[in-house]
């Protein structure tokens, strides 16, 4: 490599005569200089400063959403898998537990017009869930868009295989599951409960968060029920001639109530179930070739294709139209002027609502 030569130094010099003349004109020259500009100071002002200095921006990140309620994550990890779990609604399992912290509740009919749950978990974990019960045919079909983990208390086999067969991962008692437990003060089989962290520490790598599920308002938009929707104080609904629940909106609450005909619902510490939003689906329900313990036919709800709908937020409904393509896609809600149906952020319940045998009531 060719360095640059450096020039050599020069020896310095003391100053000649005529360095010293030279030195005394310059000084008199910066002194004549000197007393020129003070004089031009003094008589002419200087022109202000036309240009400014832009104040620094900061860019605010926008919030992390719970991707099942839409609400601020206030810096939680939503990085974990939900978690759907099967809970009884008979009478004697009343009240449950740990309903109250789901994200999202599927309410549909099985044998005998008893209603059940599908409770879905993600930005909450309760410290106990139950009563547990096992899993029914439509299940998959509710629960494979989250693509989550599935816990039920057991089930007839092809049900459990469509379970899995959907992309979930199933949990239930036995294989070395941990989570699963009974309780002393009720009866089987209204005694198994779940511990969901223990389960949800079981989730395999192929486990994620779940994608959004029903479309949210965004922050200073208002959700479709409450921009164009009909006031409304009760939903009266029949999913059978033994299940009748009803939502009333509380104002105070900034929520539905709901009650079990005319009785409020509340878990097992007293705690009043309420939901943001409640979302009617008409559904068809159908008998499967299979039968329950006591010879009943297993109803299986029909969950791919679509029907009416009514969305309920904020004290008013909406009608809408429903549509779900596969199992494994969400429900999709269209409101009257064509475009998606928007829900406020918070809980959400739907209510399967058989075509045939049910009916919607709203006053």
């Amino acid at each position: 490599m060719n360095h640059p030569t450096a020039a050599p130094r020069r020896s310095p010099r003391a100053p000649g005569r005529g360095g010293r003349r030279l030195g005394a004109a310059l000084l008199a020259g910066a002194v004549l200089g000197t007393s020129v500009a003070c004089s031009s100071e003094a008589t002419t002002e200087r022109p202000a400063a036309t240009g400014t200095t832009a104040a620094p921006t900061t860019t605010v990140p926008p919030p992390v959403l719970w991707p099942l309620t839409g609400v601020d994550s206030a810096g939680a990890d939503v990085d974990r898998p939900a978690l759907a779990i099967k809970v009884e609604n008979s009478v004697d399992a009343r009240p449950q537990t740990g309903l109250a912290a789901a994200d999202m509740v599927w309410e549909e009919i099985v044998e005998g017009g008893i209603s059940r749950y599908v409770a879905v978990y993600h930005s909450t974990l309760p410290a106990a869930i139950g009563p547990v019960r096992s899993v029914r045919p439509m299940d998959p079909a509710i629960a494979a868009p989250l693509h989550g983990l599935m816990a039920f208390s057991g089930g007839q086999a092809p049900f459990v295989e469509a379970t899995s067969a959907a992309g979930l991962q199933v949990v239930q008692p036995g294989s070395g599951t941990n989570g699963f437990y009974r309780v002393s003060d009720r009866v089987a089989p209204h005694n198994t409960y779940v511990d969901p962290a223990a389960l949800v520490a079981q989730a395999d790598e192929h486990r994620s968060a779940p994608p959004e599920q029903f479309a949210v308002a965004a922050e200073g938009e208002q959700p479709t029920a409450v921009a164009g929707g009909t006031p409304a104080a009760v939903l009266d609904l029949t999913l059978s001639r033994i299940s009748r629940p009803s939502w009333t909106w509380s104002q105070p609450d900034g929520a539905w109530m709901r009650a079990e005909d005319s009785t409020p619902a509340v878990e097992a510490d007293g705690t009043p179930l309420r939901a943001t939003n409640v979302v009617v689906l008409r559904v068809d329900v159908v008998n499967t070739q299979y039968v329950d313990g006591a010879g009943n036919p297993v109803p299986e709800t029909v969950l791919v294709g679509g029907g009416e709908a009514l969305v309920a937020t904020g004290g008013r409904t909406v009608a809408a139209t429903w549509a779900k393509a596969s199992a494994a896609d969400p429900v999709a809600l269209t409101g009257p002027d064509g475009a998606p149906v928007r829900l406020a952020p918070g809980t959400t319940w739907v209510e399967l609502v058989p075509t045939a045998t049910g009916s919607v009531a709203v006053r």
